[in-house]
């Protein structure tokens, strides 16, 4: 075992623009988890909405997300830049906010939702395009556990002060829509700390079409976005899990309680699972991920309710050893001028196909029963380990 945690030499610091990005990752989750619990009930309380305008609300800007990440991600490459979308992505985040405040009906939340989404597609291939041209390869793991990490800490943040909001006001959640566009624009704000490298502009290729560039990429970035893409069929939505929680007995506190608990989880991993796959090969963590995705999934299709407050733990950290480590598995050996598009195609594909995942386990709980999605979701997740054992796998292979 010893091998697998030798080292070749002293491990660089991550750069300031990863340090940056993930302070903006941060300050932008505080907010959006101050407002995603509150939606719901702004909409169904206050404007009178079916519980159907919600389901097709976040099907859409889900959808939408899927979309914009594939299109910025080949648009950031044309350009050779990408802090324009970048900053454009948070700005409409942080634009969102007072527009949820001003809505006077539930189709002005739709579009402000809409909006929101719009800026995380836009945003989110090109971030993870800039971590990528920051971090040297050899510590690639490292600077997506570092952002994830911080990405979820400012969600354990918003969330708990969600919760403190609504116990001081109840009611009051236009205000709590305000409120949660400060942090946002301080996001906005550290996003013009951010700088185009030279070298990102002079490999621009405003003439290559999209399909030319998806051509020319390695055949390791193909066989990794095999399997990561066979996994995302079995990656269903978190809200089966707090669902499941509630069909279980659980009170609304004590489901956002288990909620919070799955997040500590996976802000304290992701960081320190992206240093270890760094010394013993990604694919490694990331298969160990996947089985404990696997073995918990069962575990809330099997367990009473006794079990949930081991299951939301162990459920972060399946979170904190996949999520950083994935991007860093795709990322690699990846051509500069085509690494946006390569990521945003793997975000728009892993994205698509988990709505087909949510849609498949959002049936099998209507027509078999709540226990039918986590088993079909478990078997999934086994397929996908045993498939990457067998086939040959892409990017950090070992």
């Amino acid at each position: 075992m010893r091998h697998f945690f030798r080292r070749t030499g002293p491990e660089p610091s991550l750069p300031r623009s990863i340090r940056t990005l993930g302070w903006v990752s941060f300050f932008t989750d505080v907010a959006s988890e101050m407002v995603y619990p509150v939606v719901p009930l702004f909409l169904v309380s206050v404007l009178g909405a079916p519980a159907t305008v919600l389901g097709a609300m976040e099907g859409a800007a889900e959808a939408v997300v899927c979309l914009m990440k594939g299109a910025s991600g080949w648009h950031s490459d044309r350009m050779g830049r990408r802090t324009p979308f970048v900053r454009a992505g948070y700005g409409l985040g942080a634009l969102s906010k007072p527009l949820l405040a001003l809505a006077n009906s539930w189709p002005m939340v739709f579009a402000a939702r809409v909006i929101d989404r719009s800026g995380k597609g836009l945003r989110t291939t090109a971030r993870d395009a800039m971590i990528a041209d920051a971090a040297p390869p050899a510590i690639a793991g490292r600077a997506y556990g570092f952002h994830r990490a911080m990405d979820t800490a400012g969600a354990i943040v918003g969330v708990s002060l969600s919760m403190g909001l609504l116990a001081l006001l109840p009611g009051a959640y236009r205000t709590i829509f305000l409120l949660a566009a400060l942090p946002s624009l301080v996001a906005v704000w550290f996003t013009f700390r951010l700088k185009d490298k030279e070298w990102e502009k002079e490999a621009a290729s405003p003439r290559r079409p999209l399909r030319e560039s998806l051509r020319g990429l390695p055949r390791s970035y193909w066989r990794a976005l095999a399997l990561l893409s066979l996994f995302a069929l079995a990656n269903s939505t978190d809200a089966l899990l707090l669902l499941r929680t509630r069909d279980l007995g659980f009170s609304d506190i004590q489901v956002i309680g288990a909620y919070v608990l799955f997040n500590m989880v996976y802000a304290a991993t992701a960081y320190p699972a992206g240093i270890v796959s760094d010394r013993v090969g990604r694919w490694r963590i990331m298969l160990g991920g996947w089985t404990v995705y696997a073995l918990t999934y069962f575990g809330f299709a099997l367990s009473g309710p006794g079990w949930i407050w081991v299951l939301f733990p162990v459920y972060g950290l399946y979170m904190g050893l996949t999520e950083g480590v994935g991007k860093a598995i795709i990322a690699s050996g990846l051509p500069t001028e085509r690494r946006g598009t390569a990521m945003g195609f793997f975000l728009m594909l892993t994205g698509l196909l988990s709505l087909l995942g949510n849609l498949a386990a959002g049936l099998a709980w209507d027509l078999i029963g709540p226990r039918a999605p986590f088993l079909m979701g478990g078997a999934l997740a086994l397929l996908a380990v045993v498939a990457a054992l067998v086939l040959p796998r892409g990017g950090h292979a070992r």
